[in-house]
């Protein structure tokens, strides 16, 4: 699902105008933005939580010539989704064995086509 298609399943599902259902997801995605740049965190309970962390400096290896490079540190954002998405995530099937998702139920996920 591209934003287009997000905004547009937004729109119908909270009965709002595409350009409203944008200018809403837009706003929000701001706001996530600046408070990570400003080393905040952001938690959507059901949903996960976001967190700024620091990267320490290391040395990588250009994979072209083989020859060691210096990679400098810095800030990443990490996503750690809540147990709400997590198990909708998880679909389980009345089977035996493991579903291989790591939810610890003891139903598994079905085969791929």
């Amino acid at each position: 699902m591209n934003k287009a298609e997000l905004v547009s399943k937004i729109a119908e599902a909270s009965d709002l105008t595409k350009a409203a259902a944008e200018k809403t997801l837009n706003c929000t995605l701001d706001v996530i933005a600046k408070a990570l740049a400003n080393d905040e965190n952001i938690s959507l309970i059901g949903f996960g939580s976001f967190s700024v962390a620091q990267r320490a400096a290391r040395t990588g290896r250009n994979p072209q010539t083989g020859k060691e490079i210096k990679i400098a540190e810095k800030k990443v954002v990490k996503f750690k989704p809540g147990q709400k998405l997590k198990d909708s995530v998880c679909v389980k099937v009345k089977a035996k064995g493991d579903c291989g998702c790591g939810c610890k139920t003891t139903k598994p996920m079905p085969k791929k086509k």
